[in-house]
């Protein structure tokens, strides 16, 4: 079997030919490795064969056991799912259905909800794709009888400039066990308001959201002015790196506004194990090395109030791509992101179709950068201050001294170039925001992403507004 990843993971290329002459001649079980009894419908790894339903049990197993060891969401908590279609984060949205209605001994006692946020304009769609699309989420949703909310990626640009700050800290102190934490937090809600039916254990009714965005009538999209905002935002930016940079940081930013506002504490994101490796590499290459931990870890406690949990970590993408099959969890893929020359992709897809390449052949590749990626520590992305934070990713600023000042002038000298040669059409007045000004706010990585993401203008509001406070406290 192949193990490709599409959107969030997925299944698609045809195994290599070194891979077809080791599997050649040799003979798999027929029986089930679990029950003994069933006959073998996959083979996950060599002489690991599954019948269906133990397939089944072993994949739900995965999830609770993750969730399990971890122990940090807490019964009766609120925790948003963070679906994007594809298939990693659908079968996570599927295992949580599951999970719920299972037996008392082995059933998922949080709450949760589901946001989706619509990509579409910036992913070349027509707005008669992106109703569509939005029409075949919403059936989707509805069916799973959560409570969702369906965003626009142009709402990302009304957002507050708060967002870049982190929250208060709601969650128990280090060091105190599990009973202990969930007392505290159940000692919490009890102090919200005991009459608050969202405090119990209890599922919301079918599409009981009470924002404007859940349920959504799928043709009411962002007015035009709006759009065309976003894309003149994505136009400015000079390299595919950097529009995925940029669409990853948008997207994140408004799912941690809803999670906020909407009173979530944890939000669950769909990454599998091959896409954690994928982006291991990718942040290696884009300079983020100090905060690995952070960025593909179990868990992601940057944002203070808003934790961001990977709970299909560790699934191999032929493994969802087995389930989804087996058990009919309906996706929604979204295009990619559209690019002028194919022949020059982001680092984002050369870094995925190098390891997906290896894979074909070397069948541990991605199990091995997963394992090293485990002993890494994120001591060093944490920051005391706010003043210690980037501006854009909110991780600890790994630059100072001699290292910043030898990227600063680079910026200032660009600017100065351009006006000089009479490249700029509209000059920068006297006191008008200069994109050198954000470069101490920001860490290595964001600086580099920082640099082609066009004129200052351009920038999403709320961070210029928070790049002004800052600068001017």
């Amino acid at each position: 079997m192949c193990e490709a990843a599409g959107d969030d993971g997925g299944c698609g290329a045809d195994v290599g030919p070194a891979r077809r002459r080791r599997g050649a001649g040799r003979s798999y079980p027929r029986t089930c490795m679990k029950c003994g009894q069933g006959s073998a419908a996959l083979v996950i790894r060599v002489g690991d064969p599954f019948c269906r339903n133990c397939f089944r049990e072993y994949f739900m197993h995965k999830f609770r056991a993750m969730l399990g060891k971890n122990r940090i969401i807490f019964p009766g908590e609120k925790v948003l799912l963070a679906l994007s279609g594809g298939p990693v984060s659908s079968a996570m949205l599927r295992q949580v259905q599951e999970g719920l209605s299972r037996e008392t001994a082995k059933k998922l006692r949080f709450i949760p909800s589901v946001v989706y946020v619509d990509e579409g304009a910036v992913r070349g769609q027509s707005l008669a794709q992106r109703e569509q699309s939005l029409a075949r989420m919403e059936t989707l949703l509805q069916a799973t009888g959560f409570p969702y909310y369906l965003m626009h990626l142009e709402q990302a640009l009304e957002l507050p400039a708060s967002i870049l700050r982190p929250g208060p800290v709601t969650s128990s102190e280090p060091g105190l066990s599990y009973k202990e934490a969930v007392e505290g937090f159940i000692q919490q809600q009890r102090q919200k308001g005991n009459g608050d039916k969202d405090s119990g254990t209890s599922l919301p009714g079918p599409g009981s959201g009470d924002s404007a965005e859940g349920p959504l009538a799928a043709s009411r999209l962002p007015a035009a002015a709006l759009t065309q905002e976003l894309l003149k935002l994505f136009e400015a930016v000079e390299t595919p790196t950097a529009k995925e940079e940029l669409l990853q940081m948008l997207r994140i930013h408004l799912i941690l506004q809803t999670a906020r506002t909407k009173g979530y504490t944890k939000v669950m994101t769909g990454e599998s194990c091959t896409r954690v490796a994928i982006k291991l590499l990718t942040n290696l290459a884009l300079g983020r090395g100090a905060f690995l931990a952070i960025d593909t870890g179990f868990k992601d406690n940057r944002h203070g109030d808003v934790m961001v949990v990977r709970p299909m970590r560790e699934y191999m993408a032929k493994e969802i791509a087995f389930y989804n099959h087996f058990f009919d969890v309906p996706t929604v893929i979204a295009p990619p992101l559209p690019t002028k020359r194919r022949d020059k992709p982001s680092i984002h897809r050369v870094v995925e179709r190098f390891l997906l390449g290896l894979q074909e052949d070397f069948p541990s590749t991605i199990s091995t950068i997963y394992r090293t990626g485990e002993k890494l520590s994120s001591d060093r992305a944490k920051a005391t201050c706010e003043s210690q934070r980037c501006l854009l990713c909110l991780c600890a600023l790994d630059l100072d001294g001699e290292e910043e000042l030898a990227l600063e002038p680079t910026l200032i000298m660009d600017e100065l170039e351009l006006e000089r040669n009479g490249c700029c059409q509209d000059p920068p007045a006297a006191g008008a925001e200069r994109k050198s000004a954000y470069i101490p706010l920001l860490c290595y990585s964001c600086r580099l992403t920082f640099k082609e993401l066009g004129p200052v203008t351009t920038l999403p509001p709320y961070v210029r507004a928070e790049a002004q406070r800052r600068i001017h406290r």
